[in-house]
């Protein structure tokens, strides 16, 4: 494993010695610190002198990534070899955004074309909804559209959709889109009481048409339908099925079995991991309220992270130090706790999007060969809108007790577009307000009580340890290409530090086992049998549930 290596050891004696400096006397001793630790690509900057490492350190986690093979399972991943072993297939996620000229042959089959005429047909659908002539069962035309998904089919979509809203196309009907996810059927009941079911249509977005989260929504939406539509003049069944649902899934046969129309269906690929789907069809919501323009520009600035990563020499590639900075922390410095705090009300979501992203991908702790590692692997991830955060959880980043690795990340322009100019400056205000914000706070995590001008001692109770270490992510602009290559940049960091550790980012059995118990429970709530099987705690519970069942 990797902690028996060479590279490992002399990190581990590197750290023993550097983690008793501060991040204060590491600024003091670099003066070109921030140069030296600062990269660029696909319109982000990245600064990294705010981690609690030197050059020497960076020197010694380029050598560890080597050791581990990083840039050789680059160039597999990118190519389409089957990295996601324990499942014996390959992770394509990349191959969704490469352009129509390129080619990508895996086992014998050219993937790209594929791949295009998905986006074509997403294309002619979003088309039709923007001209007003996707009309329900009744002919009027449809306004809202209900995303039914969990998990990668619904968190992807949903932080794109919100952080990409200001680029709404002018002078077409406009479409609502909403998002359900939840099995309790609580955000969709609220849905339900609002909307139009004439101009009301659902998406159902499930890799295997399986999932019991999406289709417990999917059936109370079709009764819905049923119950308000069926039966009018000329409407029947059939046409309410054609006009009020779109599959998107791996599953042509249960698509077709539950009911959704051949021509209304859209292609998602085995090969492609639920938490990375947004850059095909499960990204229909995306283009919805984008148009296709900016869904294809958003594909553009990822491809052009996914260039970087495969082309950059590991010392100036951004996944790779963004990743090797998280190394660093969680196993050298034992920092297990990450906050992703984006200062943008735009990125509301981002935060939620990558604890899935993350901790689905590398909560593992068995590597390739099935040997229980003997490190730490993801730490746990969690995060919120940066100038919320200040007035919750920061208190705990200054003056708690828990080391706490912060990913700050903003756009540097915003509101150029605002056509009145009054409001434009108001606007502006605002933003400089909020980098100001942004920019103190990684300051004071890193300084302490040095970033603070006053006199006299500090009682304790005011005093800041600082050397809290941080990563800064700027955007030139959120934009659709800027924001595919920010979430490019997390998706590569993931599978480097998978890498790193050897265990499998693209498979989720922890997911599944919790799939698998929840339905045997489901069946013992239903039936009345089986409660002996069950430990007393869930015997318990169980017997509350049907306690309460009976009161009614």
């Amino acid at each position: 494993m990797i902690n028996e290596s060479a590279a490992w050891r002399e990190l581990e004696a590197h750290a023993a010695e550097l983690s008793q400096r501060h991040l204060r006397e590491l600024f003091a001793a670099e003066p070109d610190r921030q140069a030296c630790f600062t990269r660029h690509a696909a319109g982000l900057t990245l600064d990294l002198s705010k981690q609690r490492w030197s050059a020497e350190t960076l020197t010694h986690l380029l050598a560890l990534a080597e050791q581990a093979g990083v840039p050789g399972a680059i160039e597999r991943l990118l190519a389409g070899e089957r990295v996601n072993v324990s499942e014996d297939r390959p992770a394509l996620h990349t191959a969704l955004r490469l352009p129509a000229e390129a080619s990508l042959v895996v086992e014998g089959e050219d993937l790209v074309p594929a791949v295009h005429r998905t986006l074509e047909r997403m294309t002619e659908m979003v088309a039709l909804f923007h001209a007003g002539q996707w009309r329900g069962a009744t002919g009027k035309p449809i306004r809202d559209v209900v995303n039914l998904g969990v998990g990668g089919s619904d968190l992807g979509p949903l932080m794109v959709t919100h952080a990409l809203t200001d680029y709404r196309p002018d002078d077409v009907h406009t479409i609502e889109v909403h998002f359900a996810s939840t099995m309790d059927g609580s955000q969709l009941a609220d849905y339900l009481l609002r909307l139009n079911p004439e101009t009301t249509l659902f998406v159902l977005s499930s890799k295997s048409f399986t999932t019991i989260d999406t289709l417990s929504n999917a059936n109370t939406a079709r009764d819905w339908l049923m119950a308000r539509l069926a039966g009018g003049d000329g409407v029947d069944t059939a046409l309410i099925m054609r006009q009020h649902f779109i599959g998107v899934s791996a599953s042509t046969e249960k698509m077709n079995e539950w009911g959704i129309a051949p021509a209304h269906q859209l292609e998602f690929w085995e090969w492609v991991g639920g938490r990375y789907s947004l850059w095909g069809a499960i990204g229909l919501p995306i283009a919805l309220v984008t148009g296709m323009s900016h869904f294809r520009a958003l594909l553009t600035g990822a491809h052009a992270m996914d260039r970087h990563f495969r082309e950059t020499p590991m010392a100036d590639n951004l996944p790779v130090l963004l990743a090797l900075a998280g190394i660093w922390n969680v196993n050298f410095l034992d920092i297990r706790a990450h906050s992703i705090l984006p200062y943008d009300g735009r990125l509301e979501y981002f935060a939620a999007y990558l604890e899935q992203l993350e901790m689905e991908s590398n909560g593992k702790s068995v590597t390739h060969e099935g040997r229980e590692v003997g490190y730490a692997t993801c730490p746990v991830l969690w995060g919120q809108l940066g100038p919320n955060a200040q007035h919750a959880f920061y208190q705990l980043l200054h003056q708690g007790t828990q080391a706490v690795e912060c990913d700050f990340i903003a756009p540097l322009r915003r509101y150029d577009r605002v056509e009145d100019a009054a409001t434009r400056a108001h606007l502006k205000g605002q933003h400089r307000l909020t980098l100001a914000n942004c920019f103190a706070q990684s300051r004071v995590l890193m300084l302490g009580d040095d970033a603070i001008d006053d006199d006299g001692p500090r009682p304790g109770h005011k005093r800041y340890r600082g050397n809290q270490p941080s990563s800064t992510l700027l955007l030139d602009e959120l934009t659709p290409s800027t924001l595919g290559a920010l979430i490019a940049l997390y998706e590569h960091k993931v599978f480097v530090q998978a890498t790193i550790w050897g265990i499998n980012p693209f498979d989720q059995w922890g997911v599944e086992l919790g799939k698998k118990i929840a339905g045997e429970t489901q069946r013992i709530l239903e039936s009345h049998q089986g409660l002996a099987t069950m430990d007393a705690s869930t015997r318990a519970l169980i017997e509350a549930a049907w306690a309460a069942e009976e009161s009614l």
